[in-house]
């Protein structure tokens, strides 16, 4: 599709495993041209990380494809001082430049806020890193499990038994790549007025923390400090995880013609006038006991019927699946949300690939290549094309 907000922008890709990648992938399915410099004979970790030791070991490790496609793959050097002129080349005719490397590594090597700005007055330089360019931290390693402990995140995910656990899936690595690649499209707005570049230095702690809303607010405002609730919504009830006859289900009733709907409908029309029911607080401080009377209804009928008879009647509810119930939604399937790419390497397979969950006039963002091969693109001409020129 031509009418893709970020056609002909270019951002130069520094980053390795996933809060970096994972940024630039957003952008390409905007449609930037998405150029990885790597590592020559190692490139991003992620080529090695999945979880069939074949792929890992030809570079192509399912972590890498998961968030690679549609990007162009060059190696260089940033030590080798050819390399190093080839990298300037590539500076001058890139909109962005992303890496996440720790505080400090480019200008070590000679590229600093500074220098980059001389070479290139228009660039966008974000750098993506666990505590941010400054403050005594921030020459501190961090992977997405230590910020998801500092951040106070694990200490609230589990129940009082099982805390701290970490979120099942990087979600401060996920976190920090969406707000760098919402930062860079700020620039990029921004440059479009003003003619000038930005440096971006995204904090993935601080990030985290904003993400947290209100498991962070309601102690910065209220001196509350949020405890561990395992399934169970802190703010309402009933809200949380319920039995059925064949698995868990998931309802929010958090408003209260929710919840007399909810009562009605599974038969329990006598929990309204409760008194320790009556309200939201009162049920919230008789959480255990509204469960309990819920679940022994509940238990009754399987958990597609309760969700298509809630649903329908306003209370949201839902099955709770695994990742691959998840992924074989209908509901994904009609909105384009998965793209099959021919598989890098393997022409007897195929790769299936995320999008992002946008529509743009009514159409999925999608990837158009696969995954790049580690200096796929080493010998192809990158220099912009007249429109392209015209469209920065």
């Amino acid at each position: 599709m031509d009418d893709r907000p970020l056609r002909g922008i270019r951002i130069l890709d520094l980053t390795n495993v996933l809060a970096g990648p994972y940024c630039s992938y957003h952008l390409m399915l905007l449609g930037a041209e998405v150029v990885k410099v790597e590592k020559p004979g190692h490139g991003d970790l992620a080529r090695n990380l999945g979880p069939e030791p074949g792929l890992n070991e030809a570079g192509i490790g399912a972590s890498f494809l998961a968030q690679n496609a549609g990007k162009q793959s060059v190696e260089l050097d940033l030590k080798v001082p050819r390399d190093r002129a080839r990298f300037e080349e590539l500076l001058r005719d890139s909109d962005v430049l992303l890496e996440n490397f720790r505080a400090g590594v480019l200008a070590r090597i000679g590229y600093g806020w500074e220098v980059l700005r001389e070479v290139n007055p228009r660039l966008v330089y974000c750098a993506i890193s666990g505590f941010g360019q400054t403050g005594p931290m921030s020459q501190a390693p961090a992977y997405d499990q230590i910020i998801q402990g500092l951040s106070g995140m694990m200490s609230i995910t589990g129940t009082p038994d099982t805390v701290p656990l970490r979120v099942g899936f990087p979600v401060s690595d996920s976190i920090g790549g969406l707000v760098a690649a919402m930062s860079i499209c700020a620039a990029l707005a921004g440059r479009a007025r003003t003619g000038n570049g930005v440096f971006l230095d995204v904090s993935m702690l601080e990030a985290s923390l904003s993400a947290m809303g209100w498991a962070a607010s309601n102690y910065l405002v209220s001196g509350v400090a949020p405890e561990p609730m395992g399934d169970q919504n802190a703010t309402a009830a009933p809200s949380g995880t319920f039995d059925t006859a064949d698995g868990p289900l998931n309802i929010a009733a958090n408003r209260q013609e929710q919840f007399e709907v909810l009562c009605r409908l599974v038969g329990r029309s006598d929990l309204v006038t409760d008194e320790r029911f009556a309200g939201r607080e009162a049920r919230k401080a008789h959480r255990a006991a509204l469960n309990g009377e819920l679940n022994a209804a509940l238990r009754r009928r399987p958990a597609i019927e309760w969700e298509r008879v809630l649903s329908a009647a306003g209370v949201p509810a839902a099955r709770v699946l695994t990742v691959p119930q998840a992924v074989g939604l209908e509901q994904l399937r009609v909105r384009g949300f998965f793209t099959d790419l021919p598989f890098p390497g393997h022409p007897d397979r195929t790769l299936r690939v995320s999008g992002n969950g946008v529509l743009v006039n009514g159409a999925p963002l999608r990837p158009t290549t696969p995954p790049p091969l580690l200096g796929e693109h080493n010998d192809h001409g990158l220099t912009p094309t007249a429109d392209e020129v015209s469209t920065r």
